[in-house]
This record gives C-alpha cells, sequence and structure tokens, in this order.
C-alpha cells in the first residue's frame, strides 16, 4: 500500500523528444530525452527509458542503502529517443533488483522483450542481455487497458496517434492523477477524444508539446502536437496543472523561455517541463 504519508510526486529526468541535445543552448532545459519518475509512496514508476535515464540511474544508486528495488517501467513506445538509456541503466546489472516491465503498443510479431533484447545485442550495444543480473518480468498489454500493478495504485492507459503507436497513461494514487500523454500528433479542430478522456480531471497532464501551432504544419505526420492544443485540451478536460513536454531539439533556451512566457499568459499555472523539476499533484 502507499505510505502513510502519501506522497505522490513526478520529477523530470529527460523532456527532449527525437534525439539527445546536450550543449549551450539546452542548459536551463535539459537536453536528455524521455524519462520521468513517478513516485506514489514506496513504489517506484519510471516512464520511457531516453538518455534521462542515466541521471535518474545516478539517483537510484545513491539511495542503494534503502534496499532493493521491485518498480515498474512503463513504456509509452520503442522508438530509439524513448529506450536509448536502457543500455546505460546500470540497475540492470545489480541482482538485487526486480523490474516489472510495461508495454501497449506493439502487436505480433513483436514483442517488448525481443525489442530489448535486440538493442543489447551486437552490433548496437556493448552490453549484452547476458550481462543484464536483475529479474525482468514483461507484461504486455492492449492500450486502452485498466492495469492494477502496485496495492493502491492504478494505472489507466489510452492509444495514441503515433507511428507505429504509442500508448498514454494515467496513474492514479490516494485520490490524485498524474498523465503521461506524449508522441502523439492532434487533427486540427478535432480533440482526441481518447487523450480527453484519459486526462479528464487529472491533477497533472504532462503532454507532447513538440511544436507551436506556427510549427505544426510543416510537420504533419511526424507524430507530435503543440503546446496551445496542449492547452486547449487541458480547458476541455478540466486538467488543473498542464506541463509541455517532449521539446523539440532545435528549440533551444530562448526559444523555450518565450513558449514558457506565452504558455503561463495562456493557462496560468502551466509551466514547461524542465530536467530536475518535480511536481506534486
Amino acid at each position: 500500500m502507499m505510505r502513510s504519508d502519501g506522497d505522490f510526486y513526478v520529477q523530470f529526468w529527460g523532456v527532449r523528444g527525437s534525439i539527445p541535445c546536450p550543449g549551450p543552448d539546452t542548459v536551463r532545459y535539459g537536453g536528455n530525452t524521455s524519462c520521468l519518475e513517478v513516485r506514489a509512496g514506496d513504489h517506484l514508476f519510471v516512464l520511457d527509458a531516453g538518455t534521462g535515464l542515466r541521471a535518474l540511474d545516478r539517483a537510484l544508486a545513491g539511495r542503494a542503502a534503502a534496499g532493493p528495488l521491485d518498480a515498474d517501467v512503463m513504456f509509452t513506445h520503442s522508438h530509439l529517443d524513448h529506450i536509448n538509456g536502457w543500455a546505460s541503466f546500470t540497475a540492470l546489472h545489480d541482482p538485487r533488483h526486480h523490474f516489472h516491465v510495461w508495454a501497449g503498443h506493439l502487436r505480433p510479431p513483436h514483442t517488448l522483450e525481443d525489442v530489448l533484447n535486440r538493442f543489447l545485442d551486437d552490433p548496437l550495444s556493448p552490453v549484452h542481455v547476458g550481462n543484464v543480473r536483475a529479474g525482468l518480468t514483461y507484461h504486455e498489454f492492449k492500450a486502452g487497458a485498466s492495469l492494477n500493478p502496485r496495492p493502491g495504485v492504478t494505472v489507466k492507459t489510452a492509444p495514441l496517434n503515433h507511428p507505429n503507436n504509442a500508448t498514454g497513461y494515467r496513474i492514479e494514487a490516494g485520490g490524485k492523477a498524474i498523465c503521461y500523454v506524449t508522441d502523439t500528433e492532434h487533427v486540427i479542430g478535432q480533440p482526441d477524444r481518447a487523450v480527453l478522456g484519459l486526462v479528464a480531471g487529472a491533477d497533472i497532464m504532462i503532454y507532447d508539446a513538440t511544436y507551436t501551432d506556427e510549427e505544426y504544419p510543416n510537420f504533419v505526420g511526424w507524430g507530435h502536437s503543440t503546446w496551445q492544443e496542449g492547452v486547449r485540451l487541458a480547458d476541455a478536460a478540466g486538467v488543473k496543472q498542464f506541463v509541455a513536454f517532449h521539446h523539440d531539439p532545435n528549440h533551444g533556451d530562448a526559444t523555450m523561455d518565450r513558449i514558457a512566457a506565452e504558455l503561463e499568459r495562456a493557462r496560468p499555472g502551466s509551466v514547461v517541463a524542465r530536467e530536475g523539476m518535480v511536481l506534486r499533484p
């Protein structure tokens, strides 16, 4: 069950989309690809395993005195920018740990285990499946399912509009809800009913804000959305706090500052995700 203090929060370890973009232009917001930590009492959920996973890995190593990990890793999908931290996840080499690994986007003949194992193999990685000593249990589901991965925690899911499919997540604990909806493309003037249903009344909605509305017509078919569409969805669904996420690697800090200011004017209390940021419902 959740601890009696009911602590429930999300921390951002990687906030970029498509490709890591470290450098002097991305210092304030960060250049690592998608990885979030959600804590629900004693339970650890890792959402996606982009290059931001490396920083989370270091943080977890610093907490190792607390004992072995029994955690859930939930993938929105298996495009490279969402799995490219997996080979550097040193917790996989510790036999004390066990990870439940979840995905709802893959269809036969593909499985998440096969995809991740291929990633940990020649000639793509010096780290092989044989080096993994932590316990791994794979869970395949169909996006739209409701999951109960831990006592006191419900995870609702929805399909997203993205090439090769993707899954959105709503994690509920202690009467609060954190939603993670990234890598999804909207249709102008047609709010996504699946997304609206998933995020309805949520305390926090983290949403794919790769582009601006002005940029979007040049990228139709790429599988992403805009921060303005995130505002429209948040308003329609009664979301309390909207978080713009999955930043375009071409958007440096100056651009992100402008977006953050426009977002605050459009929907006060909304924020642009930064690496290291912690939010509590």
